[in-house]
């Protein structure tokens, strides 16, 4: 289940199932103006850098560290999983030195972040080997199996699918995700035809795609137990004074972040 947290002006969402400290930012909670207020994790929208350092700031603080001492995802809408250690805090503001979609950590103490406003953000951990990951599920890195990727570098670290426990943060819901048929047709080869349920056809020839259910799957399918996976039912086209939302504001926007650490 997601529930609602709120930490000072912070308004964030976690999972009861993940037992590691973790959020899901909203757009409430921070400093910036305009049409980017007020939580805006970008520095490429047009925000100014103080007001994302400071944004920065009060998340990190969530997890005790400074705004310099997470790791942060270079998205590129790939496959890429990175194993991230201390040496890869990122100094904020910074250019990131590497692309990767997907982080994973066994770093005690080190928030990772991926970043997402419509695609669908996957908090994974295994708490008992001391094993977490971010990931940038958008429908392109989906279907090129990046969750089959994390869960392997998981691995390298000690990690068990049977072990892990998922959180499957706000999204572009089914009910807004209108896609032509290149999208279906490449879930249904990534799902190796188990879709039952991801798909509402219309009539005008367009596809109603569930890519949160349809990750939730493939995990599944990777050996992590359904009981342990959490799915968000918040659509952030609907919910779109809560969430960034890429697609409703027409790319005019700021960006959330998913972020988990090791205690």
């Amino acid at each position: 289940m997601f529930i609602e947290n709120h930490q000072g002006e912070l308004v964030y969402m976690s999972s009861t199932l993940i037992p590691l400290r973790h959020a899901f930012t909203t757009r409430f909670g921070g400093v910036s103006g305009g049409h980017l207020a007020s939580l805006n994790l970008l520095s490429d929208k047009g925000d100014s850098p103080e007001n994302v350092r400071e944004n920065y700031r009060r998340v990190a603080a969530l997890f005790g560290v400074g705004e310099d001492d997470c790791a942060v995802t270079k998205q590129v809408h790939g496959t890429a999983v990175r194993i991230v250690t201390e040496a890869d805090k990122h100094q904020c503001l910074t250019p990131v030195p590497y692309e990767a979609d997907g982080i994973v950590t066994a770093a005690k103490g080190l928030p990772i972040f991926c970043f997402t406003a419509d695609c669908v953000p996957v908090l994974l951990c295994d708490a008992a080997h001391g094993v977490a990951g971010a990931v940038h599920c958008g429908w392109r890195s989906s279907v090129g199996d990046i969750l089959k990727n994390a869960l392997a570098q998981m691995e390298t670290l000690g990690a068990r699918p049977g072990n892990v426990c998922a959180a499957i943060g706000p999204a572009i819901g089914k009910c807004c995700f209108e896609t032509d048929d290149d999208v279906p047709e490449a879930v249904t080869a990534w799902l190796g035809g188990e879709t039952e349920g991801l798909f509402v056809r219309r009539a005008d020839g367009k596809t109603l795609v569930d890519l949160r259910g349809a990750n939730a799957r493939r995990l599944m399918q990777l050996g992590v137990p359904a009981a342990q996976i959490d799915v968000s039912d918040e659509c952030t086209i609907c919910s779109h004074e809560k969430y960034w939302s890429h697609r409703y504001t027409k790319g005019r926007r700021g960006g959330q972040a998913a972020v988990i650490a090791i205690s």
